[in-house]
């Protein structure tokens, strides 16, 4: 995959694994075009690197996917990195429904119709791909986080039948299957954390390589464990790292 020279959209871009991507592309004379749901942080993030592009948009609203996909038609890398996780018992009837809505609609829904929407404008692209940010919780799920593992095991299946339906293309479909990272939405739980510096490092390496599946860090032992050993696999994710 060409590393230079692109448009490069990112959704999920203000901090953590999305600030990180951002950085890399940046410095290897790319395009870079970040969003988020926070205006501040937006702002903030835009001092720190002029040369973003920063744009306002929350995934889980269909309006403004829509935008993302009207205004951005010059984009050839769409890497869909926006995510939420809550963690709560799902029989709790105190948890708000609005809960299991944005978690599906963020993680999974969101991305879906992103792609769907800016198709035809990567269908256009001498080269493109797609890069989603899935999760080692959609190998194998945690107890505490039902719905955002299962937006996660969507997404990881979705990347894989996308990528047999493209690839006659000229459209690369990428998955980064990332471990725990060190990012705001892992503070406080969680051991044995890498940051999202580590982690784009290795990604790079695999991006370039066309490597179109790429477990991180200690992913590819738990994909290596849940292969030959699921019941060991679950015995270890279920009550988290």
């Amino acid at each position: 995959m060409n590393t230079t020279n692109n448009t490069v959209l990112i959704t999920g871009g203000t901090s953590g694994i999305g600030l990180a991507l951002a950085k890399k592309f940046l410095s290897k004379d790319n395009r870079v075009i970040v969003t988020g749901r926070n205006q501040e942080k937006l702002a903030r993030v835009q001092v720190d690197f002029p040369k973003l592009i920063t744009q306002k948009a929350d995934m889980s609203r269909l309006e403004d996917v829509e935008q993302l996909a009207g205004q951005f038609t010059d984009t050839n890398i769409l890497i869909n990195n926006a995510g939420v996780q809550y963690n709560y018992d799902f029989a709790d009837l105190s948890i708000p429904m609005d809960y299991i809505k944005k978690e599906l609609q963020t993680n999974l829904i969101g991305p879906l119709l992103l792609i769907r929407l800016m198709l035809p404008h990567l269908m256009t692209k001498q080269t493109a791909a797609i890069v989603n940010v899935s999760s080692g919780l959609g190998i194998v799920p945690k107890q505490s986080a039902p719905v955002y593992c299962g937006s996660k095991a969507g997404l990881h299946l979705f990347t894989k039948s996308l990528r047999w339906q493209l690839e006659n293309s000229r459209i690369k479909v990428f998955e980064i299957i990332p471990p725990i990272v060190d990012t705001f939405m892992t503070q406080g739980r969680g051991r044995g954390k890498i940051s999202p510096e580590v982690l784009v490092d290795e990604f790079w390496n695999g991006f370039q390589n066309d490597k179109y599946e790429m477990a991180i860090g200690r992913t590819k032992l738990l994909v290596f464990i849940h292969r030959f050993l699921p019941k060991l696999a679950d015995r270890i994710m279920r009550n988290g790292l």
